[in-house]
């Protein structure tokens, strides 16, 4: 298995759990974030990291879900929903408990989708995700 770029196939990604997901798709959409807030130009280490925490939180992640839903393909959406639906034993002071399963959703689908290697999905929902209204 290559770790950089991964391409499990379908029955691979299944046997993984929803939080086994989210738990790669949280590091998958942090990296994605860093990237986009670093490629725009020079900024203090503080400033990018202020500026990633906020698109990192789960009230925006929570939003990012919700822009996201209507575009979604049937199967993504389970996925999502598999997500979203997991158990989690926490959830932080700063989100409510569903933000933080609809973002806990989201980092399933992200990381679902960068273990199938679907790149091009990856950056089209990303730049949906972070899109301004």
């Amino acid at each position: 298995m290559q770790y950089l770029n991964p391409e499990l196939e379908e029955r691979e990604a299944v046997l993984l759990s929803s939080l086994a997901l989210a738990h790669v798709g949280d590091a998958v959409f942090e990296l994605m974030t860093r990237t986009m807030l670093a490629s725009r130009g020079k900024e203090t280490a503080n400033k990018l990291h202020r500026a990633a925490v906020k698109l990192v939180a789960a009230p925006a992640q929570a939003r990012a879900a919700e822009k996201l839903a209507p575009q979604l393909t049937e199967e993504e959406l389970g996925v999502y929903k598999r997500g979203r639906n997991a158990k989690v034993n926490s959830v932080p002071k700063a989100s409510s408990v569903k933000e933080y399963h609809e973002a806990t959703g989201l980092e399933a689908l992200f990381g679902w989708l960068y273990l199938r290697g679907e790149r091009e999905r990856l950056e089209e929902l990303f730049r949906l995700a972070v899109e301004e209204d």
